[in-house]
């Protein structure tokens, strides 16, 4: 299973979403398909309406930074990241 960390200000908007969840999943998209089947609207909070990352959303696999088409592992580790921005 794939260890997903999530960052805390998701919480504010998706209710009962915690930090760090297990999943099976061969791809990341498919990861957040079954994110949101769980956890209602959190695949809106992580993708457009043309099923691609948000523009302040970064997603990290193993390390290296991921597309929705990044395959997964049984052991990947996957971190999902929002932007920082201000001044």
């Amino acid at each position: 299973m794939a260890q997903v960390h999530l960052p805390r200000a998701l919480t504010a908007l998706v209710p009962g979403l915690p930090l760090r969840v297990e999943l099976d999943a061969q791809a990341v998209q498919e990861l957040i398909a079954k994110l949101d089947q769980r956890w209602a609207g959190l695949a809106n909070c992580l993708c457009n309406s043309h099923m691609t990352l948000r523009p302040h959303i970064n997603v990290y696999v193993d390390g290296e930074r991921a597309m929705l088409s990044t395959m997964l592992h049984p052991r990947s580790v996957v971190r999902v990241l929002m932007a920082v921005s201000g001044g």
